[in-house]
């Protein structure tokens, strides 16, 4: 059973590698995400949120249901990789 849980791990890590081969270079100026978001986020950040700190008003008021659902998936692949790597009691 665990060999199984095994190669699906390793499946699933291998594709998603292979899908990061469109992204776009690591801080590309020219990326969709530098042209149309940062710039929104900049401008408006403090009259929509009221919140003077930039990252804390993204991650809180802008994305909080999204942070929220990130963390919950981390907790579970956390105890999912403790449950797979546990040695049972003999």
């Amino acid at each position: 059973m665990k060999s199984l849980a095994f190669i699906a791990t390793i499946i699933t890590g291998a594709l998603l590698i292979f899908a990061t081969v469109d992204f776009p270079d690591w801080g590309d100026p020219n990326s969709p995400a530098s042209l149309h978001v940062s710039p929104r986020y900049i401008e408006k950040t403090v009259k929509e949120t009221g919140v003077p700190n930039m990252v804390t008003s993204v991650l809180a008021d802008y994305r909080g249901y999204d942070t929220l659902f990130e963390t919950t998936v981390i907790f579970t692949a956390g105890i999912t990789a403790v449950m797979l790597i546990r040695r049972p009691r003999k």
